[in-house]
């Protein structure tokens, strides 16, 4: 027997809200989340809070860390003192904020509450601390290259104290970093080069067993983020991708992005699944959903744990 008129239209709006909501979903797909030019070209960071917020450097003018809700809607949230730019930022188990402060070779803390700004610690001897790992236990890593002299590399370590260790000298450019979700492990890229390198991580924060993860061949690299699984998500600057890269060092897949210079990554969402890529070409934030968490996502996570 025929369906009726009726019901066939309730079929077919079902099958095309269930198509639509599929779409919406659908992984690896990157669309705009912020807006071309709301950021400048020095679009950095970003990370998000346990707000569930995402946060971003220079929004509007240097020196200024932006917020952007869950519609993409960007406001100042903070203006940093006089002469301090901001880089990577990283959120701690309190909800302090870092943020590698380039021009004064300093790690700035936020403090969640007030907003007051602080010097956390300052690296002597650094050329520009430019991306920063937050590890399991607290303990920071910051990237320092030295674009100036492409073998002129940093490797730092920030202790919980605010004590700073310099790890390793004479490298590339240094620029992402990350840790491994366990902690065992720490990964470095160095963008001219195009190496990421991993190594062995112990509990003091000692490392050890350098290899080499991964070379590409063309283009650049910039911030990179893991996820729950130890896949690295890695900004290919000037190639308009995310790479998606195992632990064991396999090219997983690569996102297509609507810009060719995105500078760093970020885990976010309700699921920590929703990707957000800053852009330099752009000044945008652009966004996709992976099909896993990251490892960090600000910390509203940990509430439900």
């Amino acid at each position: 027997m025929a369906c009726p008129v009726s019901l066939k239209q309730t079929i077919v709006a079902l099958c095309l809200s269930a198509a639509g909501s599929a779409c919406a979903a659908t992984p690896f797909v990157a669309r705009d989340h912020v807006d071309d030019g709301v950021f400048t070209t020095g679009i950095e960071g970003p990370a998000t809070g346990a707000d569930g917020a995402l946060y971003v450097v220079n929004l509007g003018k240097d020196g200024t860390i932006g917020r952007v809700d869950n519609s993409g809607k960007a406001e100042t949230f903070l203006t940093l003192p006089e002469g301090s730019i901001g880089n990577g930022i990283r959120f701690g188990a309190d909800g302090s904020m870092f943020i590698a402060d380039y021009p004064r070779h300093n790690i700035l803390k936020v403090d969640p509450v007030t907003r007051v700004v602080s010097v956390f610690a300052h690296l002597p001897g650094a050329h520009q601390p430019n991306d920063i790992a937050l590890a399991p236990n607290g303990t920071l890593y910051a990237s320092d290259p030295d674009w100036a002299k492409p073998d002129n590399g940093q490797l730092w370590r920030i202790d919980r104290d605010g004590s700073v260790h310099l790890l390793e000298s004479g490298m590339g450019t240094t620029n992402g970093i990350e840790v491994s979700p366990d902690g065992r492990h720490l990964y470095v890229n160095e963008s001219v080069q195009r190496n990421v390198w991993a190594y062995d991580l112990d509990a003091e924060g000692t490392l050890s067993n350098k290899r080499l993860l991964i070379r590409f061949d063309d283009h650049g690299m910039d911030g990179m983020r893991s996820d729950a699984d130890g896949n690295l998500y890695i900004a290919r600057y000037d190639a308009g991708v995310v790479a998606v890269v195992s632990p064991q060092g396999e090219l997983l897949r690569e996102v297509p992005l609507k810009g060719r210079k995105p500078t760093n990554v970020a885990f976010g969402g309700a699921d920590g699944r929703q990707v957000f890529v800053t852009l330099q070409d752009r000044g945008a934030v652009e966004t996709f959903q992976a099909d896993r968490p990251g490892r960090e996502y600000g910390l509203q996570h940990a509430s439900h744990r």
